[in-house]
């Protein structure tokens, strides 16, 4: 920001990062308007209201205790927390990849029925690169450009050499980064996993970064800024007002809609995923590019399965399951706190989540119904199916977050933050810190603030 202290910003983008932001400048005087393609606030935060007054998270959903910026947050917006429901046993279905016919085993806990040394050495080696990468700048890692060359399917080909592991491999990178490890880099599949707090924190339910959810769902965050900020600081919030450029001056900026709208200020914030903030026209002179040509989108497709009550639960079983051959890799219980009916979410993930959202929608469900009802036998048919599919959703192209492919922390990573001028970046992608996650979209809205407040160039 040059010039002075803001006095007026635009904000594109109504999710998490994007109202974060608003609300904080907002509150501290300045006259907000921010600007959404949809028309809904919340981004990849999605409510889905699945029996009268029940709601689930069709989006971004899980936070554990070290997520301490939403947690504050829930707490000053009067919501709370519900645990994510894992007691019971786990089922597994992982026999057809490993040259037999398909094999449903279950057991306790959440450890597959496969070789444990493999799976040890595996988790070695993600720990060695974890170990080694520098969270607050992966360009500036040790050996980073080797890193950021290979890709995680080509690292995984030298240094695993159990069937197991090879088995396991992309099945828990699609958990963890809804990523194919063809479509990242080495070094930002350490990145992603040091950012997230480690291995352990970040695949744990009790204890880690999938432990609790926000009752009702994570997109009332989002309803309840945008209350916040057109309600208490007399802002606007304006749905359906896709952004497609932003110009500068040296008096301030103006921001253009796709309807003809145009809208100034003295400063903007891009609060879009990379692949769209890099297609918005930012003048003769655009700053460092936001995508390369090997950003991916995370390849994400979730589906909630609704029955007249979590049947699972009385037969021992927590509903976690985890499945070599699709389309649901895994599944979780995701019943809302104190409602009848009972939620099995699938997630579809990788090259798995490609190939789902291709198929006719009539084919989407019979294959994932079919499939849950063979992992959980005692399952009557669904009462509700429910299918976000946020590989092609063209406001988010991708979720969890967008995939940093080869080359792309080097190209893109030094300039991440960098203002272009009285242009802001905000977004999930740009924190390096939980990045990807709920938490680190909150993190960026409030540096953008500080930023902006601060006057800094």
């Amino acid at each position: 920001m040059t010039g002075g202290r803001a006095r007026s910003a635009v904000v594109v983008g109504a999710g998490l990062a994007g109202l974060t932001a608003a609300e904080g400048l907002a509150a501290r005087g300045v006259d907000v308007t921010v600007l959404e393609a949809r028309e809904r606030v919340g981004g990849r935060t999605h409510g889905i209201e699945v029996a009268p007054g029940a709601w689930i998270d069709a989006g971004a959903a899980y936070l554990g205790a070290r997520h301490t910026e939403l947690l504050d947050l829930i707490k000053e917006l009067d919501l709370h927390t519900a645990p994510t429901t894992m007691l019971g046993a786990s089922r597994f279905a992982l026999g057809s990849r490993r040259g037999g016919g398909t094999e449903h085993a279950t057991r306790d806990g959440r450890f597959p029925p496969l070789n444990a040394v493999a799976l040890g050495d595996l988790f070695d080696h993600l720990a060695e690169l974890t170990a080694v990468v520098r969270p607050e700048a992966p360009w500036l890692t040790p050996d980073a450009e080797r890193l950021d060359t290979l890709t995680a399917a080509e690292w995984a080909e030298q240094y695993l050499t159990h069937p197991d592991a090879r088995l396991f491999f992309p099945l828990f990178l699609g958990e963890m980064m809804a990523a194919d490890p063809a479509d990242i880099s080495v070094l930002h599949m350490a990145f992603y996993l040091r950012s997230g707090g480690g291995l352990r924190y970040l695949n744990a339910f009790e204890g880690g970064a999938q432990q609790d959810r926000v009752a009702g769902g994570a997109h009332l965050l989002c309803e309840r800024l945008a209350a916040r900020i057109t309600e208490r600081h007399r802002g606007t919030v304006r749905l359906g007002e896709a952004v497609r450029s932003v110009a500068q001056d040296a008096d301030g900026v103006t921001v253009h809609t796709g309807s003809g709208a145009a809208y100034r200020a003295d400063a903007a914030v891009v609060a879009l995923p990379p692949l769209l903030a890099d297609a918005l026209d930012l003048g003769p002179e655009p700053p460092a590019r936001r995508a390369g040509g090997r950003t991916g989108r995370g390849c994400a497709v979730k589906v909630n399965l609704v029955y007249p009550s979590p049947v699972w639960r009385e037969h021992g079983l927590s509903g976690w399951s985890v499945n070599a051959e699709g389309p649901l890799l895994s599944t979780v219980d995701d019943s809302p706190a104190g409602a009848e009916v009972g939620v099995l979410t699938g997630f579809v993930t990788g090259a798995e989540a490609h190939r789902y959202a291709a198929l006719e929608p009539r084919e989407q469900r019979a294959t994932a119904v079919a499939q849950a009802a063979r992992l959980f036998p005692m399952l009557p048919d669904p009462v509700g199916f429910h299918l976000t599919d946020w590989v092609n959703e063209p406001y988010s192209k991708g979720c969890y977050a967008a995939l940093f492919g080869p080359g792309d922390w080097l190209r893109l990573g030094p300039a991440l933050t960098a203002p272009h001028g009285r242009v802001h970046w905000a977004g999930t992608e740009t924190s390096t810190e939980f990045f990807g996650l709920l938490e680190g979209a909150i993190r960026s809205g409030h540096r953008v603030v500080a930023e902006i407040l601060d006057g800094e160039a």
